[in-house]
């Protein structure tokens, strides 16, 4: 079904979810699991950098002992553009993206409305 799902990872508290769910999801499939953190200008700061850090241990750590395969890419810019880059360079199945609470219709300059506009592959969006 998805050999590669692409999980862009943030460090709100969704991002803990959305990784439980990725996780689940790859596990039950079979398939790739890439976790890609997009830092920006405004990540720079230390704090912002450790909770991403924390995440992404946080979603590693059921992958090594489910034995997933999984990958991690970290890029800088402008997330749904680095999202949608890294999903066309990698030929990915899937994107598996979080809202953050954005109502997607009235908001579509969030990152996850820009990634179902422009993405080369589908999105599966988890409210």
């Amino acid at each position: 079904m998805f050999k590669t799902v692409l999980l862009p990872i943030d460090s709100g508290r969704q991002g803990v979810e959305l990784g439980a769910r990725a996780v689940q999801l790859v596990s039950e499939v079979g398939s790739r699991l890439v976790l890609l953190s997009v830092a920006t200008s405004n990540d720079l700061e230390q704090q912002a950098l450790d909770s991403t850090l924390q995440l992404l241990h946080q979603t590693c750590a059921p992958l090594k002992h489910l034995g997933v395969p999984w990958d991690l890419i970290e890029r800088e810019g402008t997330p749904a553009r680095v999202i949608c880059d890294v999903a066309n360079e990698l030929n990915v199945d899937v994107i598996l993206i979080g809202t953050n609470g954005v109502n997607l219709e009235r908001d579509s300059d969030s990152t996850a409305a820009q990634v179902i506009q422009f993405a080369p592959c589908p999105v599966l969006v988890v409210p």
